[in-house]
């Protein structure tokens, strides 16, 4: 939900790779809070007596790497994700902006939106591979890493299962959108100033509220979506899902008729709880990832801080700037090249 601001004194590969270390660590470590709230919404045994007792019978049952079950998984799909969603993201505010270059705000987070749909769509089996790596037990695991499952799944169930609530991923994105942009579209109000003007700390903040929001309206989906992601009749107990159903609207029918309306924020105060450590850690580690890239491109004057560097133009992108600075070179070898001539 939240990004990092695009620097142009960056390129596009050290872009890349610092949202790409960001996104791995910051995954890694709320790890734990994403396999308990998606325990939860699978609705395994682990999670019937809360959030807090899901910790206690995880670790009881598998042991401390349970609560890194699919990490792996889910950190190599984030750059296949992040490349597709940014292109795609590009393309569509290319065609939307105006004469001037402007898009206005709910069509930038429309462009948003069909931009996750189409990532989700490339690498929504590596999403399947990660709810069933979660909702295994670890330690008499069916799949055993990436490959394996891809392959098993394809074989047992057929293409098709790799995609299976797919469709909920697009009917998810609808709330997803509109929660997004009933935050921004008030966050002048909430501040009492421009958007132009926010601070690094508001603009944390403002990634964390519109996060909250959206993912609360968007939640149920999500739910269900796990619940079909996960259920199999060829893994033991069909794959831990607490209710069994036939379909996507079989699925909300049975879930509200057995658990109640509430069951279908099943997760959502582990979501909750990791939505401020981790995009903290995601903005925090982009911003060390860029102060390094920074340093080695030449802007600043230590890898440590934003100190700008004495007479270097910030408008310049790091070729333009490189090809500047070999221009300054060049200029100053000829000129002590002619200084010796005229000495001689």
């Amino acid at each position: 939900m939240a990004t990092v601001k695009k620097d142009d004194r960056l390129t596009n590969s050290q872009s890349l790779m610092c949202a790409g270390f960001a996104g791995v660590f910051s995954k890694t470590v709320t790890s734990p809070l994403e396999v308990v709230k998606i325990l939860s919404q699978v609705g395994t045994f682990h999670c019937r007596r809360g959030f807090m007792h899901a910790f206690l019978v995880l670790y009881q049952n598998e042991g401390l790497r349970a609560f890194w079950k699919g990490n792996s998984v889910s950190c190599l799909r984030l750059f296949p994700y992040s490349a597709i969603h940014l292109a795609t993201y590009k393309k569509i505010v290319h065609f939307h902006m105006d004469d001037l270059g402007r898009i206005s705000q709910w069509r930038a987070i429309l462009a948003g939106g069909l931009a996750g749909i189409a990532a989700a769509l490339i690498t929504y089996p590596l999403e399947v591979v990660e709810t069933r790596l979660i909702a295994q037990n670890c330690r008499e695991s069916t799949y055993r890493g990436l490959l394996h499952s891809l392959s098993m799944v394809h074989r047992n169930e057929g293409f098709l299962a790799l995609y299976r609530g797919f469709s909920l991923t697009i009917l998810g994105a609808v709330p997803f959108s509109i929660g997004c942009y009933v935050v921004y579209i008030n966050l002048d109000k909430l501040w009492r100033e421009h958007h132009f003007r926010f601070s690094s700390l508001q603009n944390f903040i403002n990634g964390c509220l519109a996060a909250g929001v959206a993912q609360s309206l968007s939640f149920p989906f999500e739910t269900i979506k796990r619940k079909m992601q996960a259920q199999s009749p060829f893994l033991p107990h069909c794959g831990g899902v607490d209710v069994h159903f036939t379909g996507m609207i079989n699925c909300f029918r049975e879930v509200i008729r057995t658990k109640g309306m509430l069951s279908l924020w099943s997760g959502f105060t582990a979501n909750t709880v990791k939505i401020v450590p981790y995009y903290g850690l995601l903005f925090s580690c982009f911003e060390m990832c860029k102060q390094v890239c920074l340093y080695q491109n030449g802007y600043i004057v230590s890898p440590l801080s934003y100190k700008l560097k004495p007479g270097v133009d910030q408008s310049l992108g790091p070729h333009e700037l490189q090809e500047f600075k070999r221009y300054l070179r060049n200029r100053k070898l000829q000129a002590q090249s002619s200084s010796m001539r005229n000495r001689w």
